[in-house]
């Protein structure tokens, strides 16, 4: 009987023991311990850098020119051209190249700022034509041009221009300032837009205030990196006006535009220079032309296409 109950007894603890090492083993399954955090994912994506929100939207329009190439020729003359002179190019040329027989001269035409970048990656040129002083000295200063060479070569003025029919029906420089106006105006980094914003500031100060600045940015829809880039805007009638030179208005076919004129008290005087490149492999035609551009004929060409001269 003794042998039999001990038996029972060891039967009895291999079942507790059994159920016991049953129960830890589901305890652990149905652990109610926290997991461990996820390892975080880090994207590799960068963000895009912050810019400041203008106070309305706006675009800021034109093409990135590339650099052109060009071969030197001893018969051919590169001008770097601001894009401004489009209009009397072709006449200057042609011009140029009666009174020199054999001679050519190529215009790559674009906005100063976008020569400037042109040349300082290594594109060719024989002679520059910039809209900018700035961009001027910054050349200059760089190494680019026989600094001996520049010289001022012509001037301009801002005036404000209308699309034909004159749908925004503004009768003054004040109606820029009306809910609902769509201006158009050449970008900080532009000539045109420098002085654009400089014409502003100035009737700001001298006739209007504050909230007409204010209210005339807003009404700013397009940011244009060339001159021509904000005619064609208006004379498509994208918007109700424009800050251009004198000359696009004098160079357009009658009934182009119209055109409100800003008072010379407030208004900004662009000076255009000339020089010659230090690379140009034909400084002897190079200067040429140059000497062409200052010379009475030059000037001419300049004053019909509505360019004013330096004195």
């Amino acid at each position: 009987m003794k042998k039999i109950l001990r038996n029972n007894q060891i039967l009895f603890n291999g079942i507790v023991c059994g159920l016991l090492l049953l129960m830890a083993f589901f305890a652990g399954c149905t652990s109610s311990t926290p997991s461990q955090p996820a390892t975080p994912v880090v994207s590799t994506t960068k963000a895009p850098a912050s810019i400041d929100t203008p106070r309305q939207p706006v675009t800021l329009s034109g093409s990135t020119t590339p650099v052109p190439v060009y071969t030197p020729s001893e018969s051919t003359i590169v001008a770097f051209t601001a894009a401004s002179l489009k209009g009397v190019s072709s006449k200057l040329a042609s011009d140029f190249e009666k009174t020199h027989p054999g001679k050519h001269v190529v215009f790559n035409l674009d906005g100063t700022q976008a020569l400037r970048t042109q040349i300082q990656n290594g594109a060719y040129a024989d002679v520059f034509i910039s809209a900018s002083n700035t961009y001027t000295n910054e050349l200059k200063n760089g190494g680019y041009f026989a600094n001996e060479t520049v010289e001022p070569l012509t001037t301009n003025y801002i005036v404000m221009i209308l699309p034909a029919g004159n749908p925004g029906n503004i009768r003054s420089l004040a109606d820029l300032a009306k809910p609902g106006m769509k201006i158009a105006m050449g970008d900080r980094s532009v000539p045109v837009g420098t002085a654009s914003f400089a014409v502003i500031a100035n009737l700001t100060k001298s006739t209007y205030n504050q909230d007409w600045n204010t209210s005339v940015f807003r009404n700013v829809v397009t940011y244009e990196t060339s001159e021509p880039g904000v005619a064609t805007k208006v004379a498509l009638g994208e918007v109700d006006a424009g800050f251009v030179y004198e000359s696009t208005f004098a160079a357009a076919s009658n009934g182009t535009y119209g055109a409100i004129t800003i008072p010379k008290v407030d208004n900004y005087l662009q000076t255009y220079t000339v020089g010659v490149l230090k690379e140009s492999t034909n400084k002897g035609t190079a200067s040429d032309f140059k000497s062409f551009l200052l010379s009475a004929a030059g000037q001419q060409d300049l004053r019909d296409f509505g360019f004013r001269p330096i004195s």
